[in-house]
C-alpha cells in the first residue's frame, strides 16, 4: 500500500500514587506520607507555641487573629449543631483537623526535585485519610454511648421502623468510607493533574503550573474545611434529646 503513512502513537506513562517506601520487620511504610504527616504536625505545634508566646489582649498579632477567627467560626458551628456543653472537645478536634489537613495539603507547594516527591500531600495516600476518618467515627460512637447509653444511642438504626435497620446499618458503616475517600479523591486528583501538567513543554510549563498551584491551594483549603465541618455534623448525633431540660 503506497501513499499511506503509519502514525506511531507513543503512550504516555503518567505515574501517580507511587511512594518512597521503607521496609521495617516485613511491613512496608510509605516514608513520604509519614514525613509529610510529621512535618505538618510540627508546623501546627510550632504555630501553637508561637501563639502562646505572642498572645496579647491589647495588641494581638496576625497569627493570634487567625487562630481566633478559626476558633470563633468552629465554635459557632458546634454551638448551632450540638451545643458546646454537650461535647466541648469537638471544637479543638475540628480546629486541629482543619489546620492539619490544610497545612498537609499545602506541603505539595514545596518542590523537592525528587521523583516521586519527598513530601506529596499526605492526604493523597488513602491510608492517612482512613486513619483520620476512623479517628472521627470511633470517637463519635464512643462519645454517643457515653452520653446517651448504648441502647438510646443506637436506637436511630431502627428508625422510622425496624425494617430500615439494614439500610441504616449500611449508611453507618459507609460514613468512614465516604469521609475518607472524599478527601483522598480530591487531593489525589490534584496529584494526577500535576503529573499531567509536567508533560507540557518547558516553555509552556510555567503558566499552567502557577495557575494550578493556586487552584490546588484553594481546593486544599476547601477540603480541610469540609472534613472539619463533617466532623462537627457527625458529632451532632451524640446530642442528648432532652438537652434543653438540663
Amino acid at each position: 500500500m503506497t501513499g499511506l503513512s503509519v502514525a506511531h502513537v507513543e503512550a504516555i506513562d503518567v505515574e501517580v500514587g507511587q511512594h518512597i517506601t521503607w521496609h521495617v520487620f516485613g511491613v512496608t511504610l510509605n516514608m513520604d506520607t509519614i514525613l509529610g504527616t510529621v512535618v505538618a504536625g510540627l508546623i501546627i505545634i510550632g504555630l501553637g507555641l508561637l501563639l502562646r508566646m505572642r498572645v496579647s489582649a491589647r495588641n494581638p498579632s496576625g497569627i493570634q487573629l487567625m487562630w481566633e477567627t478559626v476558633t470563633d467560626e468552629v465554635e459557632k458551628q458546634v454551638e448551632g449543631t450540638l451545643g458546646l456543653k454537650t461535647a466541648p472537645f469537638v471544637v479543638p478536634l475540628a480546629i486541629a483537623l482543619f489546620m492539619f489537613i490544610l497545612i498537609a495539603n499545602w506541603l505539595a507547594l514545596i518542590p523537592t526535585g525528587h521523583h516521586p516527591e519527598y513530601m506529596p500531600p499526605p492526604a493523597s495516600d488513602v491510608n492517612l485519610t482512613y486513619a483520620l476518618a476512623l479517628l472521627v467515627i470511633v470517637w463519635m460512637h464512643v462519645t454517643g454511648v457515653r452520653k446517651q447509653g448504648f441502647k438510646a444511642y443506637y436506637h436511630h438504626l431502627f428508625q422510622p421502623t425496624w425494617v430500615m435497620f439494614p439500610i441504616n446499618l449500611v449508611e453507618e458503616i459507609a460514613k468512614p468510607l465516604t469521609l475518607s475517600l472524599r478527601l483522598f479523591g480530591n487531593i489525589f486528583a490534584g496529584v494526577i493533574m500535576v503529573s499531567l501538567i509536567a508533560l507540557f513543554p518547558a516553555y509552556l510549563l510555567w503558566a499552567p503550573e502557577i495557575i494550578w498551584k493556586l487552584f490546588d491551594m484553594f481546593i486544599g483549603a476547601i477540603q480541610a474545611f469540609i472534613f472539619a465541618l463533617l466532623t462537627v455534623i457527625y458529632f451532632s448525633s451524640v446530642k442528648p434529646e432532652e438537652e434543653g431540660a438540663h
